[in-house]
């Protein structure tokens, strides 16, 4: 049984909004945690989200019946600290059984001696995971908007870039990606065969440990300079190739005896869910065993698009940032659009492939909309510009701001521009400053969650942290310029 928010607090626990806060302390939480007092108070603001997340967290269930789970309030204010103090999960539980403002934050009260409410780090994520990537846009959206009320002439100016959020995934060869589908490969066909009592996967750790000798072989000819190193790695990438094909068409005569064995239903979905999952990375395997055939044994260039960088995260792509410490990363573009108060107005997790260019014309449409066509500057970087970008963005935006490629058109674009260009222009790297804090403060630079929905919903939940933090400062500045914990370096937009 899901509630939205308690309430009747318990005469222990005083109201969210109600809640006396640490102004003078500078941890991130406070802002964070004044600005969820603020969503609280609104009531129509605290009804949207609390409607938004209920839909997740109920879907096509009841919310009368079952267990009680943590109401949506609950859920909101966890995963706005989550990310907005860039905790993991262990942490994250720690803070919301010891906190005591974060617990009356909740509506949990303070008089017992043992707490009756305790958290388990797996309940929180289980939760957390309800939430959609595109219900996290929603409530980024109403965030950004109770913002707005406070300094209406923030979204008058906007500046965009892109960056890359990496993936959790080691540096990917196509030995090291074939050791880790034959791993899965053969602790899942192991379990298949220990269910149903298919003989012929007892030494199924043993077959691994010979996997992991040849990876190992494979790498240390890899580094070698001797004059035989070609030799030595296409040795050992034939040894690799033949056991992965022996294991691959062993796991298929597996699967084909399970599925003759089921015989109730509940065997039959249950099969079905493990067959699909050792198919699964069968299937990754053969992709990687097939590309490392090519390149290595028949001496191809296989392409990045062909290409897997991860077994277990293989929406994973390779970006070319040529930037150092770092020239390529493994993960997605981010494209976040700032406002002069701060706040992210707009974020997106660009597709495989999807260039800076082909995105900037549509997304400022969807703002513009959005927004009412309040919209006066723009301002984006060289990757952004084409001819038919820089037209397009001039009928949308009064100032457009779009940098020319190349150092002579730059300087002749600069030296032939108005002084509105100019300004936007010595302004637009702030934004690096943003994303600067979405990496450091928000977890931004690598995606701790699994899969591409999981990856797109931590991304939305560092943005909402961000948002917070921004509308929280914002707030406790309003009311007292000289507290420690609204104090900011960006300058008054108002």
């Amino acid at each position: 049984m899901r509630k939205a928010f308690k309430v009747q607090p318990t005469l222990d626990c005083p109201p969210p909004d109600q809640l006396s806060l640490n102004l003078q302390c500078r941890d991130e939480i406070v802002p964070i945690l004044r600005a969820l007092q603020h969503v609280y108070s609104d009531a129509a603001l605290r009804r949207t989200i609390l409607e938004l997340v209920g839909k997740d967290v109920n879907r096509t269930t009841s919310k009368k019946l079952g267990r009680t789970g943590l109401d949506y309030w609950e859920i909101i204010v966890l995963g706005a600290v989550r990310l907005g103090c860039n905790l993991d999960y262990d942490k994250l539980q720690n803070l919301a059984e010891e906190h005591r403002t974060l617990r009356l934050m909740m509506g949990i009260g303070t008089w017992q001696e043992v707490p009756e409410k305790k958290f388990d780090w797996r309940t929180i994520r289980d939760n957390l995971c309800l939430l959609q990537p595109e219900t996290l846009q929603k409530v980024n959206q109403a965030v950004v908007a109770a913002g707005h009320v406070l300094v209406p002439e923030a979204v008058k100016q906007v500046r965009g870039d892109t960056f890359v959020v990496q993936t959790d995934i080691h540096y990917p060869t196509d030995s090291t990606l074939i050791g880790d589908g034959l791993r899965k490969v053969l602790k899942l066909s192991a379990e298949l065969a220990q269910k149903y009592g298919v003989s012929g996967w007892r030494q199924h750790e043993h077959l691994y440990q010979n996997v992991r000798s040849q990876v190992r072989a494979i790498g240390r000819a890899a580094r070698s300079k001797k004059a035989s190193k070609p030799t030595r790695v296409e040795k050992g990438y034939r040894e690799l190739l033949a056991t992965a094909k022996d294991v691959l068409s062993r796991a298929v005569q597996l699967l084909a005896s399970v599925t003759m064995l089921s015989e109730s239903e509940v065997e039959v979905l249950t099969g079905m869910a493990q067959h699909k999952k050792l198919q699964h990375y069968m299937d990754l395997t053969q992709k990687v065993c097939d590309n490392a055939r090519r390149r290595v044994l028949a001496g191809e260039t296989v392409s990045n698009a062909e290409k897997i960088f991860s077994i277990f995260e293989p929406h994973t792509e390779l970006i070319k940032r040529d930037k150092e410490p770092n020239p390529l990363e493994f993960g997605h573009n981010v494209l976040v659009i700032e406002d002069t108060a701060g706040f992210v107005c707009h974020y997106e997790v660009l597709g495989n492939g999807v260039q800076d260019v082909e995105v900037v014309v549509p997304v400022m449409k969807k703002l513009q909309k959005r927004f009412g066509g309040k919209i006066e500057r723009a301002s984006f970087d060289r990757g952004f510009h084409s001819p038919e970008n820089q037209k397009e963005l001039a009928k949308l935006v009064k100032h457009a701001c779009l940098a020319a490629k190349g150092s002579e058109k730059g300087q002749e674009q600069q030296e032939q521009s108005s002084a509105e260009f100019r300004e936007s222009r010595r302004r637009h790297p702030g934004v690096e400053s943003a994303i600067g804090a979405l990496q450091s403060g928000n977890g931004q630079e690598r995606c701790r969650d699994r899969s591409k929905r999981g990856y797109e919903r931590y991304v939305g939940l560092g943005m909402l942290g961000r948002n917070l933090h921004v509308l929280g400062k914002l707030l406790i500045a309003r009311a007292d310029a000289e507290c420690q914990a609204g104090k900011s370096r960006r300058k008054d937009v108002a």
